[in-house]
């Protein structure tokens, strides 16, 4: 078989992703989020930290992503990060598409290393940790699934529905909750802080809920929503 003729620059770039890949992944077994190759077989630490599905190996940004290394197109994922952030979007899309070119391992490491790179600076965007990637399939609840489909069918109508029979759920448990402790004598302290441990969740999730319907910051919880919120 004729062997293939690698030039040193690509030997050298090639070694430079291998390198930073494996690093990268001794980190993440160091802090718990290590499990295995994602989108290249293998299973995924299942931690759930973080915000939406954007870190799946099947979710919205991968999948763009190896489009975009298909097409030798960049600009099909640079929507999903900042503008200050492409300079950076843009050298790891030309290191992969680089050593991909190599094949084999090299390929699957190239293309690993830009998905990674492209999540944690998408995520970075949303003020979110990056905590590695995450398998495929992994339970999203019902919400998320049906805000994509949504997109694709045209109507907002499952939503909806998924949404309201959750927090009419969520709604009642809090009120019965409450409402069956309201009633107590006024020198039984016990039985009124079992009212008030019942009464302050109520409020909140009502408060909440409230607060995610219409973009307010009012409430019990305003100051440290305005210092949290990214």
């Amino acid at each position: 078989m004729k062997a293939i003729a690698i030039s040193k620059p690509r030997l050298v770039l090639a070694a430079s992703v291998i390198g930073i890949v494996a690093l990268e992944r001794a980190i993440a077994w160091m802090t718990g989020s290590e499990g295995g190759w994602g989108g290249l077989g293998g299973g995924l630490g299942l931690l759930a930290f973080g915000l939406g599905h954007c870190d799946g190996v099947d979710g919205p940004v991968v999948t763009l992503a190896r489009r975009a290394l298909e097409a030798d197109n960049v600009n099909l994922v640079l929507p999903w990060v900042r503008e200050h952030d492409e300079a950076e979007i843009r050298e790891a899309f030309a290191h992969a598409v680089a050593v991909r070119k190599l094949g084999g391992e090299a390929k699957d490491l190239a293309d690993r290393h830009f998905f990674e790179t492209l999540v944690r600076v998408h995520r970075a965007g949303e003020g979110a940790p990056y905590t590695g990637l995450k398998p495929a399939g992994r339970d999203l609840g019902p919400a998320i699934p049906a805000a994509d489909r949504a997109l694709q069918d045209g109507s907002i109508d499952k939503v909806l529905n998924v949404l309201n029979d959750a927090l009419r759920k969520g709604l009642q448990e809090h009120y019965h909750h409450a409402v069956e402790r309201k009633d107590f004598a006024p020198n039984d302290v016990k039985a009124g802080r079992d009212y008030v441990e019942a009464y302050v969740p109520y409020i909140h999730y009502v408060e909440r809920l409230w607060q995610a319907a219409s973009g307010t910051g009012h409430g019990h919880h305003a100051a440290d929503e305005a210092h949290t919120h990214h």
